[in-house]
Protein backbone atom coordinates (compact mmCIF):
# COMPACT_ATOMS: atom_id res chain seq x y z
CA UNK A 1 0.00 0.00 0.00
CA UNK A 2 0.93 3.90 -1.07
CA UNK A 3 0.81 6.38 0.70
CA UNK A 4 0.47 9.84 -0.88
CA UNK A 5 0.25 13.10 1.04
CA UNK A 6 -1.18 16.16 -0.71
CA UNK A 7 0.15 19.37 0.68
CA UNK A 8 -1.05 22.58 -0.15
CA UNK A 9 1.56 25.17 0.67
CA UNK A 10 -0.81 28.23 1.07
CA UNK A 11 -3.24 26.51 3.26
CA UNK A 12 -4.33 28.21 6.14
CA UNK A 13 -1.95 31.20 5.10
CA UNK A 14 0.61 28.65 5.33
CA UNK A 15 1.31 28.76 9.36
CA UNK A 16 1.21 25.13 10.05
CA UNK A 17 2.89 23.79 6.49
CA UNK A 18 6.14 23.78 8.08
CA UNK A 19 5.33 21.87 10.88
CA UNK A 20 2.81 19.49 8.94
CA UNK A 21 5.43 18.74 6.43
CA UNK A 22 8.08 18.24 9.46
CA UNK A 23 5.73 15.45 10.83
CA UNK A 24 5.11 13.74 7.63
CA UNK A 25 8.92 13.06 6.97
CA UNK A 26 9.60 12.23 10.88
CA UNK A 27 6.85 9.61 11.29
CA UNK A 28 7.34 7.99 7.16
CA UNK A 29 10.85 7.70 7.32
CA UNK A 30 10.06 4.95 10.25
CA UNK A 31 7.81 3.23 7.97
CA UNK A 32 7.90 0.54 5.54
CA UNK A 33 5.49 1.04 2.94
CA UNK A 34 6.34 3.57 -0.05
CA UNK A 35 5.28 7.11 0.61
CA UNK A 36 4.95 10.62 -1.53
CA UNK A 37 4.87 13.69 -0.25
CA UNK A 38 3.52 15.93 -2.97
CA UNK A 39 2.88 20.05 -3.15
CA UNK A 40 -0.07 21.44 -5.07
CA UNK A 41 1.19 24.26 -7.81
CA UNK A 42 -2.09 25.59 -8.48
CA UNK A 43 -6.32 25.15 -8.13
CA UNK A 44 -7.60 21.40 -9.42
CA UNK A 45 -3.83 20.12 -9.17
CA UNK A 46 -4.41 17.88 -6.14
CA UNK A 47 -7.39 16.01 -8.75
CA UNK A 48 -5.03 15.19 -11.13
CA UNK A 49 -2.26 14.34 -8.89
CA UNK A 50 -5.02 11.78 -6.80
CA UNK A 51 -6.12 10.30 -10.61
CA UNK A 52 -2.70 9.86 -11.81
CA UNK A 53 -1.21 8.27 -8.65
CA UNK A 54 -4.65 6.12 -8.65
CA UNK A 55 -3.99 4.95 -12.00
CA UNK A 56 -1.33 2.48 -11.25
CA UNK A 57 -3.39 0.06 -9.34
CA UNK A 58 -2.30 -0.56 -5.97
CA UNK A 59 -3.32 -0.25 -2.74
CA UNK A 60 -3.70 4.01 -2.28
CA UNK A 61 -4.24 6.21 0.36
CA UNK A 62 -4.03 9.61 0.50
CA UNK A 63 -3.75 12.38 2.85
CA UNK A 64 -4.65 16.13 2.30
CA UNK A 65 -2.95 18.16 4.33
CA UNK A 66 -4.47 21.59 3.74
CA UNK A 67 -7.82 22.90 4.99
CA UNK A 68 -11.12 21.86 3.32
CA UNK A 69 -10.81 22.64 -0.24
CA UNK A 70 -7.59 20.62 -0.41
CA UNK A 71 -9.25 18.11 1.40
CA UNK A 72 -12.26 18.12 -1.35
CA UNK A 73 -9.97 18.07 -4.31
CA UNK A 74 -8.73 14.73 -2.59
CA UNK A 75 -12.18 13.15 -2.75
CA UNK A 76 -12.59 14.48 -6.21
CA UNK A 77 -9.86 12.43 -7.56
CA UNK A 78 -10.93 9.40 -5.19
CA UNK A 79 -14.23 9.21 -6.23
CA UNK A 80 -15.80 5.77 -7.54
CA UNK A 81 -12.29 4.26 -6.80
CA UNK A 82 -12.51 0.91 -4.80
CA UNK A 83 -8.54 0.72 -4.26
CA UNK A 84 -7.96 3.70 -2.95
CA UNK A 85 -9.08 5.55 0.36
CA UNK A 86 -8.50 9.27 1.63
CA UNK A 87 -8.46 11.30 5.06
CA UNK A 88 -7.84 14.92 6.33
CA UNK A 89 -4.47 15.38 8.16
CA UNK A 90 -5.31 18.88 8.38
CA UNK A 91 -3.34 22.47 8.02
CA UNK A 92 -6.24 24.60 7.33
CA UNK A 93 -7.89 27.27 9.29
CA UNK A 94 -11.24 25.74 9.05
CA UNK A 95 -11.12 22.18 9.36
CA UNK A 96 -14.63 22.01 8.97
CA UNK A 97 -15.31 18.83 7.92
CA UNK A 98 -13.64 16.89 10.40
CA UNK A 99 -16.21 18.34 12.82
CA UNK A 100 -18.77 15.86 11.49
CA UNK A 101 -16.33 13.49 14.09
CA UNK A 102 -16.95 15.48 17.34
CA UNK A 103 -15.60 12.13 18.94
CA UNK A 104 -12.22 12.02 19.01
CA UNK A 105 -11.77 14.57 16.09
CA UNK A 106 -8.66 16.03 17.68
CA UNK A 107 -6.76 12.77 16.50
CA UNK A 108 -7.14 13.62 12.90
CA UNK A 109 -3.67 15.87 13.80
CA UNK A 110 -2.13 12.99 14.57
CA UNK A 111 -0.33 10.85 12.02
CA UNK A 112 0.72 8.10 13.75
CA UNK A 113 -3.26 7.64 14.43
CA UNK A 114 -3.95 7.86 10.82
CA UNK A 115 -1.29 5.71 9.81
CA UNK A 116 -3.37 3.09 12.22
CA UNK A 117 -7.07 4.02 10.71
CA UNK A 118 -10.50 2.13 10.09
CA UNK A 119 -12.23 3.20 6.51
CA UNK A 120 -15.64 3.96 6.00
CA UNK A 121 -17.37 4.10 2.94
CA UNK A 122 -19.12 7.56 2.48
CA UNK A 123 -21.17 9.45 0.64
CA UNK A 124 -20.50 12.36 -1.66
CA UNK A 125 -22.28 14.95 -3.62
CA UNK A 126 -22.58 14.81 -7.27
CA UNK A 127 -23.24 18.40 -8.64
CA UNK A 128 -22.58 17.52 -12.34
CA UNK A 129 -19.59 16.19 -12.78
CA UNK A 130 -17.84 18.45 -9.54
CA UNK A 131 -17.99 16.26 -6.04
CA UNK A 132 -18.56 17.65 -2.73
CA UNK A 133 -18.41 15.49 0.81
CA UNK A 134 -19.35 18.27 3.30
CA UNK A 135 -22.50 20.69 2.48
CA UNK A 136 -23.12 22.68 -1.25
CA UNK A 137 -25.45 25.71 -0.90
CA UNK A 138 -27.43 28.53 -3.24
CA UNK A 139 -28.04 31.49 -1.64
CA UNK A 140 -27.29 34.56 0.67
CA UNK A 141 -24.17 32.29 2.50
CA UNK A 142 -22.91 31.35 -1.25
CA UNK A 143 -22.81 34.85 -3.01
CA UNK A 144 -20.71 35.57 0.18
CA UNK A 145 -18.48 33.51 -0.78
CA UNK A 146 -17.98 34.45 -4.35
CA UNK A 147 -17.94 38.13 -3.37
CA UNK A 148 -15.09 37.71 -0.71
CA UNK A 149 -12.23 38.22 -2.89
CA UNK A 150 -13.64 41.60 -3.71
CA UNK A 151 -13.23 43.12 -0.74
CA UNK A 152 -10.12 41.35 0.81
CA UNK A 153 -8.19 43.88 -1.42
CA UNK A 154 -9.72 46.56 0.33
CA UNK A 155 -7.20 48.65 3.06
CA UNK A 156 -7.95 47.51 6.41
CA UNK A 157 -9.60 44.60 5.62
CA UNK A 158 -8.18 41.51 6.15
CA UNK A 159 -9.26 37.89 6.54
CA UNK A 160 -12.59 36.87 8.30
CA UNK A 161 -13.47 40.97 7.74
CA UNK A 162 -13.58 40.53 3.96
CA UNK A 163 -16.32 37.66 4.97
CA UNK A 164 -18.41 40.51 7.42
CA UNK A 165 -17.91 43.38 4.47
CA UNK A 166 -19.39 40.36 1.95
CA UNK A 167 -22.27 40.05 3.92
CA UNK A 168 -22.98 43.49 4.71
CA UNK A 169 -23.24 44.26 0.68
CA UNK A 170 -24.84 41.57 -0.34
CA UNK A 171 -27.64 41.85 2.82
CA UNK A 172 -27.38 45.69 0.59
CA UNK A 173 -28.06 44.35 -2.46
CA UNK A 174 -30.94 41.81 -1.17
CA UNK A 175 -31.59 39.18 1.34
CA UNK A 176 -33.47 36.85 -1.11
CA UNK A 177 -33.49 35.10 -4.60
CA UNK A 178 -36.43 33.67 -6.70
CA UNK A 179 -35.31 29.97 -7.24
CA UNK A 180 -37.43 27.48 -9.18
CA UNK A 181 -36.61 24.12 -6.31
CA UNK A 182 -37.97 20.21 -7.11
CA UNK A 183 -37.44 18.38 -4.23
CA UNK A 184 -39.30 15.32 -2.89
CA UNK A 185 -41.27 15.30 -6.41
CA UNK A 186 -43.15 18.61 -5.68
CA UNK A 187 -41.55 21.79 -7.31
CA UNK A 188 -42.27 25.26 -5.68
CA UNK A 189 -41.19 28.55 -7.17
CA UNK A 190 -40.51 31.89 -4.88
CA UNK A 191 -38.01 33.76 -2.88
CA UNK A 192 -35.54 31.76 -0.60
CA UNK A 193 -32.29 33.40 0.98
CA UNK A 194 -30.83 30.25 1.54
CA UNK A 195 -31.10 26.54 0.73
CA UNK A 196 -28.40 24.05 1.47
CA UNK A 197 -28.08 20.52 0.99
CA UNK A 198 -26.16 18.46 3.23
CA UNK A 199 -24.16 15.97 3.71
CA UNK A 200 -21.37 16.55 6.72
CA UNK A 201 -22.35 19.30 9.67
CA UNK A 202 -20.04 21.92 9.12
CA UNK A 203 -18.65 24.22 6.68
CA UNK A 204 -17.54 27.99 6.67
CA UNK A 205 -16.14 27.82 9.96
CA UNK A 206 -18.86 28.83 11.97
CA UNK A 207 -22.26 27.55 10.60
CA UNK A 208 -23.62 24.17 11.33
CA UNK A 209 -27.13 24.05 9.95
CA UNK A 210 -28.30 20.35 10.21
CA UNK A 211 -26.07 19.41 13.28
CA UNK A 212 -27.70 15.77 13.70
CA UNK A 213 -26.22 14.82 9.48
CA UNK A 214 -24.13 11.66 8.73
CA UNK A 215 -22.14 11.36 5.90
CA UNK A 216 -23.69 7.59 5.04
CA UNK A 217 -26.81 7.23 5.83
CA UNK A 218 -27.84 7.60 2.18
CA UNK A 219 -29.44 10.89 2.06
CA UNK A 220 -29.32 14.33 2.01
CA UNK A 221 -30.47 16.71 4.89
CA UNK A 222 -32.09 19.36 2.93
CA UNK A 223 -33.29 23.21 4.66
CA UNK A 224 -34.87 25.57 2.78
CA UNK A 225 -34.68 29.09 4.40
CA UNK A 226 -37.87 31.50 3.11
CA UNK A 227 -36.97 34.91 2.79
CA UNK A 228 -37.16 36.98 5.18
CA UNK A 229 -36.87 41.08 5.59
CA UNK A 230 -33.09 42.47 6.12
CA UNK A 231 -34.38 43.33 9.82
CA UNK A 232 -34.87 39.56 10.81
CA UNK A 233 -32.06 37.99 8.38
CA UNK A 234 -29.10 38.52 10.97
CA UNK A 235 -31.81 36.11 13.50
CA UNK A 236 -32.28 33.81 10.51
CA UNK A 237 -28.57 33.14 10.12
CA UNK A 238 -27.92 32.91 13.98
CA UNK A 239 -30.66 30.45 13.74
CA UNK A 240 -29.11 28.65 10.36
CA UNK A 241 -25.12 28.49 11.76
CA UNK A 242 -26.70 26.80 15.04
CA UNK A 243 -28.50 24.17 13.71
CA UNK A 244 -31.79 25.64 15.53
CA UNK A 245 -33.84 25.18 12.23
CA UNK A 246 -36.75 23.82 14.42
CA UNK A 247 -37.12 26.63 16.88
CA UNK A 248 -38.91 28.76 13.43
CA UNK A 249 -40.62 26.29 11.50
CA UNK A 250 -41.80 28.90 9.49
CA UNK A 251 -39.27 30.10 8.54
CA UNK A 252 -37.28 27.26 7.47
CA UNK A 253 -38.57 23.77 5.83
CA UNK A 254 -36.08 20.67 6.41
CA UNK A 255 -36.33 17.39 3.85
CA UNK A 256 -34.25 14.19 3.27
CA UNK A 257 -33.96 13.30 -0.06
CA UNK A 258 -31.40 11.99 -2.55
CA UNK A 259 -31.49 15.13 -4.37
CA UNK A 260 -32.62 18.71 -5.21
CA UNK A 261 -32.81 20.82 -8.20
CA UNK A 262 -32.62 24.34 -7.88
CA UNK A 263 -32.75 26.43 -11.51
CA UNK A 264 -33.02 30.51 -12.05
CA UNK A 265 -34.13 32.26 -14.89
CA UNK A 266 -29.92 34.50 -14.56
CA UNK A 267 -27.01 32.70 -12.99
CA UNK A 268 -26.55 32.60 -9.47
CA UNK A 269 -23.79 31.26 -7.05
CA UNK A 270 -23.64 27.61 -6.23
CA UNK A 271 -21.01 26.70 -3.37
CA UNK A 272 -19.49 23.13 -3.55
CA UNK A 273 -17.18 22.45 -0.52
CA UNK A 274 -16.31 26.44 -0.81
CA UNK A 275 -15.88 26.14 -4.45
CA UNK A 276 -17.54 28.87 -6.04
CA UNK A 277 -19.31 27.72 -8.83
CA UNK A 278 -21.98 30.18 -11.46
CA UNK A 279 -24.72 28.34 -12.76
CA UNK A 280 -28.78 28.65 -14.31
CA UNK A 281 -29.68 25.38 -13.05
CA UNK A 282 -28.15 22.83 -10.64
CA UNK A 283 -28.80 19.55 -9.10
CA UNK A 284 -27.34 17.82 -5.98
CA UNK A 285 -27.61 14.40 -6.38
CA UNK A 286 -25.91 12.07 -3.32
CA UNK A 287 -23.90 9.08 -4.05
CA UNK A 288 -24.07 6.63 -1.02
CA UNK A 289 -21.00 4.80 -0.32
CA UNK A 290 -18.70 6.71 -3.22
CA UNK A 291 -15.19 7.29 -1.37
CA UNK A 292 -13.55 5.34 1.13
CA UNK A 293 -12.49 7.72 4.22
CA UNK A 294 -10.08 6.62 6.75
CA UNK A 295 -10.12 7.66 9.89
CA UNK A 296 -8.67 7.56 13.38
CA UNK A 297 -9.85 3.93 15.84
CA UNK A 298 -11.07 6.57 18.32
CA UNK A 299 -13.29 8.74 15.77
CA UNK A 300 -16.69 8.63 15.27
CA UNK A 301 -19.90 10.52 14.88
CA UNK A 302 -22.84 10.54 16.32
CA UNK A 303 -26.65 9.26 15.42
CA UNK A 304 -29.87 10.61 16.12
CA UNK A 305 -32.83 7.83 16.22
Amino acid sequence: MKHLFILNPIAGGGRRIGEVRAEILRVMEAQSDPWELYETIGPLDAIRKVKASAEVGEALRVYACGGDGTLSECVNGAVGQAHVAVTHFPAGTGNDFIKTFPMGKEHFFCLERLLDARVMPLDVIDVGGRYGINICSVGLDARVGGDVHKYSGWPLVRGKMAYVVSLVANIVKGVAEEFEVEVGGRTQKRKFTLICACNGRSYGGAFTPVPEAVPDDGMLDILLAEQVSRMRVVSLVQRYATGRYHEVPELFAYAKDRSITIRADREFVVNVDGEILRRREVTFTLLPGAVNFFLPREAGFTRTP
